[in-house]
């Protein structure tokens, strides 16, 4: 079987269709091709644990339910994604995982499809365990092993006797269910297995450095301990040296796939003498007959123990910063990329500003244009607009006036309209600017109506008597604002204003006619 099935298709369709991109994501990084998980959908994963607005425990059903399937490899590579993210990913994810109750229940698991299937689920019962035990651990120290800080001032060299002892214990357990995984060179087969077997190994080497500082914690508190503190310190330091024999193990089918021998540690084991001086120290507390041994020999047997196991943890330092320096290598190498392309980009296509463009150009340089304040009062006669008149700028200029214009009303208020387009209300800008961008159109062909409004709004004798070319007086300013209906006779439109005051008797424009309707104060 290679490729991605039918179903991972249609599953991955169904994800993109509900809009789900993390199910889609683990969708792709566990479907039933023979490889480990891809780097891009682990990277993406990793990222989703970063952000506060996912749910964790969505992403972490999503997974447990890739689990149920049948298959073998969506299986394996469901418990390989779980790991990475418990490794690389957000704390977040590991404390969800040891808050719960059940994890994988994976124990029964087989795959009949094929020899592979047989083969290969044992190795996932295995490891569904030591996922189990990894959180568990979580659970009751509240922190993970492989990411605790270590050296002379770490956690597990620095912590009381009481305590220690209760941690070492969970470490020896969840050491025991790594080593339990048990497979050998010529089992790593595929790439599935081996993807998981690289996430053990790492896991193996840092867990294992946690192990040895807190045995040289307990070297070193031996000696001052109670005697029921002796004998549990003495039977943690026995399957300590049974574990490091197991761990060499390991190392040597690590080394035998094709890990750098530079990435494996150098195990130094403690001297033979320091196990029968920690016996006979507890047999003296016992109350039983040793030989004598002085304090001196006793101080030398210890320190020499110590050293040799510093000597370990410092192997387990320097291959840690040989990871360190190469994931710095790649992440340099993956921003080079990066920008390479992005200038390659630029040259392809060259900028152009836009309304909606950032004001820190791409070259790093910031725009320093001036930027109009709608706020200020300043009132700069340079200005070529006014807020008013820029309003009505977006009305489509009109024809200029015909050459010559007859007054449909009649002689009743302003005469004939002359065909000039004189600036309106020229002793008040801020007035006139609001009729600025209207200019006389041709007059309608309104001769037959018969306008009488001496009848609707009564005899006006003064109307007669006023210039046709003169201004038309409006009410004096301190008078009571009036309703007033502008009459435009060069366009069939009518303004009304209401409560407009009048701050002077304006120069009325000919082709404009005042009419007060309402002289009384309203």
């Amino acid at each position: 079987m290679s490729g991605q099935s039918i179903t991972d298709r249609i599953t991955a369709a169904q994800h993109s269709v509900t809009g789900s991109a993390i199910s889609k994501t683990v969708c792709k990084a566990t479907t039933h091709e023979i490889m480990g998980p891809k780097k891009k959908h682990l990277n993406y994963l990793i990222q989703c644990t970063n952000e506060m607005n996912v749910n964790i425990p969505q992403l972490a059903d999503t997974l447990f339910e890739r689990t149920a399937s049948t298959s073998w490899v969506v299986v394996f590579k469901s418990l390989t994604t779980t790991h990475h993210l418990m490794v690389y990913g957000n704390e977040r994810f590991i404390q969800y995982l040891a808050s719960r109750n059940t994890l994988f229940n994976l124990s029964n698991f087989l795959d009949r499809s094929g020899l592979q299937g047989y083969d290969m689920s044992t190795f996932i019962r295995r490891y569904s365990r030591y996922l189990n035990e990894k959180a568990v651990s979580y659970r009751q120290v509240a922190f993970d092993f492989t990411k605790v800080k270590r050296g002379p001032d770490g956690v597990m060299r620095t912590m009381n006797t009481e305590k220690l002892l209760k941690t070492v214990s969970v470490i020896q357990t969840q050491m025991d269910v790594l080593l339990d995984f048990n497979v050998n060179a010529n089992e790593l087969t595929n790439g599935v297995i081996n993807a998981a077997f690289m996430l053990l190994f790492k896991d193996a080497i840092r867990l294992f450095a946690a192990y040895n500082e807190s045995i040289i914690n307990l070297l070193e508190k031996y000696f001052d301990m109670k005697k029921v503190q002796c004998k549990e310190g003495l039977d943690l330091y026995k399957k300590f040296l049974t574990r490091m024999t197991r761990i060499s193990e390991f190392l040597k089918v690590a080394e035998q796939v094709g890990i750098d021998r530079g990435d494996i540690p150098d195990l130094s084991q403690a001297p033979s003498s320091l196990l029968d001086a920690l016996e006979q120290h507890l047999a003296s507390l016992e109350g039983k007959k040793v030989k004598d041994s002085t304090a001196a020999s006793r101080a030398s047997t210890l320190s020499s123990a110590v050293s040799s196991l510093a000597n370990t943890g410092m192997s387990f330092s320097k291959v840690d910063e040989r990871e360190k320096q190469a994931a710095l290598e790649e992440e340099q190498a993956r921003l080079k990329a990066l920008k390479e392309q992005r200038l390659k980009e630029r040259q392809k296509t060259p900028t152009t500003a836009t309304t909606d463009s950032s004001p820190i150009s791409l070259d790093g340089t910031i725009d320093s244009a001036p930027v109009l304040d709608p706020f200020s009062t300043t009132n700069s006669t340079s200005s070529t607009f006014s807020a008013a008149s820029d309003l009505l700028d977006l009305q489509p200029t009109f024809q200029q006036p015909l050459s010559t214009a007859t007054n449909i009303w009649g002689d009743s208020f302003c005469g004939p309209c002359p065909s000039n387009t004189t600036a309106l209300f020229h002793s008040e800008p801020a007035v006139a600017g609001l009729f600025t961008a209207f200019t006389a159109s041709p007059a309608p062909n309104l001769r037959g109506i018969n306008a009488e409004f001496d009848s609707v709004f009564g005899n006006n004798t003064n109307a007669n008597n006023l210039d046709s070319t003169g201004p038309c007086f409006l009410p004096h300013p301190d008078s009571a604002p009036s309703l007033f209906l502008f009459v435009c006779v060069c366009t069939p439109r009518v303004f009304t204003m209401s409560s407009l005051p009048v701050l002077g008797p304006p120069t009325c424009h000919p082709s404009l006619t005042f009419l007060s309707l309402c002289p009384a104060p309203i």
